[in-house]
């Protein structure tokens, strides 16, 4: 199997699938297991690092993605051009909200007004984000895992979310001698 790492965009072949260090023929939803990879060293993997099959929806870097978001405790408002940082799965990288579309009622989901100026706590909203680094989040629809988050802004989480949609980067990466041989195969 060739598996390609997102943000990176290091393609490899996986050379085995182990859990406690016993070979497996195939991993199943909800274990635990480690791979290893020929031709990558540990320093070219870094924390926020996505894998996956490289021939059926490969991770990629996203150059944008919208978002539905609940305030939950920000003492101020929140207004495009705000930059706190986004836990999503084990990823922590600042995003700029560059813009809000929507604000919704939390408890009807009703929209209550388009492209407000700013929201605060206790107002959902929808808003586009720009990752400040390289990073890889899904859909939640598609990757539940990769598409919820939690925005961090003064040592408390101010708001968490999922995630609606993606806008995902075309880049050329690290492609392995390996993962060439394997593919050819």
């Amino acid at each position: 199997m060739v598996v390609t790492f997102a943000p990176q965009n290091l393609t490899t072949e996986v050379k085995s699938l182990e859990m406690h260090h016993e070979q497996l023929p195939e991993a199943v939803p909800g274990q635990t297991v480690q791979f290893n990879v020929k031709n990558l060293t540990v320093r070219e993997l870094k924390r926020g690092d996505v894998a996956g099959d490289s021939t059926n929806d490969p991770p990629k870097e996203v150059e944008s993605f919208i978002a539905q978001l609940i305030i939950l405790d920000h003492p101020g408002t929140i207004k495009a051009g705000y930059s706190p940082v986004i836990d999503c799965h084990t990823a922590n990288i600042a995003c700029k909200f560059v813009e809000l579309l929507d604000k919704f009622d939390c408890g009807t989901g009703k929209s209550i007004e388009k492209n407000p100026e700013s929201v605060k706590a206790g107002d959902g909203c929808i808003a586009k984000l720009v990752p400040l680094k390289p990073m890889c989040v899904e859909r939640y629809s598609e990757y539940p895992p990769l598409g919820r988050f939690s925005v961090q802004g003064m040592r408390q989480t101010v708001a968490v979310g999922i995630i609606k949609e993606v806008v995902k980067k075309e880049t050329v990466g690290k492609v392995t001698k390996s993962a060439m041989n394997a593919a050819r195969n």
